[in-house]
């Protein structure tokens, strides 16, 4: 299965889980992409003691997932991405909707 997962939140406990889907997906052989959007191309800056995104957000690429940020919406936010939140396109967003067989959003 392909799985897409649309994040568009910068809560930690959110953030976190959609990581967590996307790493249990690769895990069980299965391909995961996630694209940020709005709030959640701020995933790079979130930092919470119970709820550590950026290791999970690492675990997530090592298992060969793969993360996509929202042009407009770093712009927005005077940010040019980051190695956790590559600058993307809406096609970008489109491919990954359209070779999916699931979409999740959070």
């Amino acid at each position: 299965m392909k799985l897409a997962i649309v994040l568009s939140t910068n809560d930690p406990e959110t953030t976190f889980n959609a990581l967590r889907l996307g790493c249990f997906a690769a895990g069980a052989g299965d391909t995961a992409g996630i694209f940020l959007m709005g709030k959640g191309v701020e995933l790079d800056r979130i930092q919470d003691e119970k709820f550590d995104v950026r290791a999970q957000a690492e675990a997530f690429l090592d298992a060969g997932g793969e993360i996509l940020a929202c042009g407009t919406c770093l712009k927005i936010r005077d940010s040019s991405g980051s190695e956790l939140c590559p600058l993307s396109t809406m096609k970008d967003l489109y491919d990954l909707i359209r070779a999916a067989d699931r979409v999740v959003s959070f």
